[in-house]
């Protein structure tokens, strides 16, 4: 796992549900949203294999998988819940 800045708490609207959850350091968007009864689809948690590949609705993600490009980053339309994390102290995905 690619890890480019810190690890810390941030909330993660998710948009479509209504909900905004806290992700706490150590722990993955993947598993926070899972633990709260949200089903996504997701395969590897590794990042590497881009099942959990997810839209960003708003702010600013630290991608630490080896699935996009830096295009794909730089874009910041999407990222996998599996492994990246929120540069800001909010994300908000369309799920």
């Amino acid at each position: 796992m690619k890890q480019d800045g810190p690890d810390h708490a941030f909330e993660v609207e998710l948009r479509r549900s209504g909900r905004t959850l806290t992700v706490p350091p150590g722990r993955s968007i993947l598993h926070t949203v899972r633990d709260a009864g949200v089903e996504v689809l997701y395969s590897c948690a590794e990042g590497t294999c881009g099942t959990c590949e997810t839209d960003i609705v708003e702010d600013t993600a630290d991608h630490r998988d080896s699935v996009l490009t830096a295009e794909e980053r730089a874009s910041g339309e999407t990222l996998m819940i599996c492994v990246s994390r929120c540069r800001g102290p909010r994300l908000v995905l369309d799920m």
